[in-house]
């Protein structure tokens, strides 16, 4: 089964007809950039708010908003501050930096209560990857009040070694030195992501070249390595919401929606929050998918979309 209507790859290049590229400020006067999708014809089933991993930017996942625009929500979607069109945190234009995971959240908190307010329910909060950490983390903290989550390969761990020893040495790394600094190195070429990178995130080549042709239109999402602060407060945000009775205390529905294949994020580490979570749900992968599950080939991707929809048929009533 494929999706309808025009040419997918054309699709995936452009900003949907009728959708609005615009900046919302943040309590702080900080600039967020948003994208809102017009409102499906004949009335929307509720709102849906998407939120992109670290380094992304929305246009990655144009065609999978599009999808969900399709079955009748009203669609938005934001950068986080400091990447892609969001401005830069760090001491350069290509490091992912932050100082605390809290001015994400505290970011996500405050849009949601002004997007609310102009988007009716019941209203869906769906995170990739980092996205899907901050999305669980605001909903675990009371910052926001969706009626089903959805995270697609969530950033609940990184490493096979324990938390408590990562970020251990990345406390070390931060004190060694400036924590802007890249915690990784991006490639040899200068502006160029690694030649390793495509495998990691999907087996479709297109799709992955769609990423990269965004960049060349838009210079302004270009993203390399976090920082060793973005590392240090990533392990420190992920422990706590691994403390005890956190999760435990997220009473929503939550699709949880990865890969035993992720070589990005931990699987264990998903697996162990699923089971802690009163109302959670997952659908699995293997070595079919790669990180990047929405933009996988059609016979996963398809796949995900249909477990997505199923669930919001379910948890959500018409």
């Amino acid at each position: 089964m494929r999706e309808a209507g025009g040419n997918p790859a054309d699709a995936r290049r452009a900003i949907p007809h009728g959708a609005r590229e615009s900046r919302w400020t943040a309590p702080d006067g900080h600039p967020i950039r948003r994208l809102d999708m017009a409102s499906p014809e004949g009335g929307a089933r509720g709102s849906l708010l998407f939120l992109s991993g670290r380094g992304d930017g929305y246009e990655k996942y144009l065609e999978a908003l599009g999808h969900w625009h399709r079955q009748g929500w009203r669609v938005t979607a934001i950068d986080w501050r400091g990447q892609a069109g969001s401005g830069r945190l760090g001491a350069d234009e290509v490091t992912g930096h932050i100082e605390d995971f809290t001015q994400w959240t505290g970011d996500l908190a405050a849009f949601w209560c002004d997007w609310s307010r102009g988007h009716p329910g019941p209203r869906v909060l769906v995170g990739h990857s980092m996205g899907g950490h901050l999305a669980l983390r605001a909903v675990a903290e009371g910052l926001v009040d969706p009626a089903a989550v959805v995270l697609t390969a969530p950033m609940l761990g990184i490493g096979r070694l324990p938390p408590a020893l990562l970020h251990a040495a990345a406390r070390l790394m931060v004190r060694m030195g400036d924590p802007r600094r890249p915690a990784w190195k991006w490639s040899e070429k200068p502006g160029e992501p690694p030649a390793a990178r495509a495998h990691l995130l999907t087996h479709d080549p297109n799709r992955y070249e769609d990423e990269l042709w965004w960049r060349r239109e838009r210079p302004e999402l270009v993203m390399g390595p976090g920082s060793w602060g973005w590392v240090e407060r990533a392990y420190a945000s992920m422990r706590g919401l691994f403390a005890r009775g956190v999760l435990e205390g997220v009473r929503v529905p939550v699709l949880v929606v990865a890969t035993s294949n992720d070589k990005l994020v931990s699987w264990p580490a998903i697996v162990s929050a699923v089971r802690r979570l009163p109302a959670g749900e997952i659908a699995e992968f293997g070595a079919e998918s790669h990180h990047e599950i929405l933009r996988e080939a059609d016979p996963v991707r398809l796949r995900a979309f249909a477990a997505i929809d199923d669930f919001l048929a379910r948890t959500i009533a018409r």
